[in-house]
């Protein structure tokens, strides 16, 4: 269990540093990034370990790095400036 800890740890940080790498615009802060990155990861381990149990080592890192996208994924913000409408229109 240590070492999908460890191995979900660093999948996390290393996507979150892919992701705020390559949008840095619509990304907020880089510690918030890589915190959420970090943690997603971590709950996707210890869910999926949960689910499917221990010896899968694989596949517990494959659902950490699903967790740990979908949750960098509700970061992120529009690509461009969204029109505000005027009260009175």
């Amino acid at each position: 269990m240590i070492w999908e800890a460890l191995g979900s740890v660093i999948l996390g940080l290393t996507l979150a540093h892919a992701a705020a790498s390559r949008l840095p615009d619509r990304l907020p802060s880089r510690p918030l990034v890589l915190t959420t990155g970090l943690l997603g990861a971590l709950f996707g381990a210890v869910l999926t370990h949960a689910a499917i149990g221990p010896g899968h080592v694989l596949l517990t890192l494959l659902g950490a790095a699903a967790v740990g996208a979908v949750s960098l994924s509700l970061l992120l913000r529009p690509a461009g400036r969204m029109r505000r409408r005027s009260a009175a229109a």
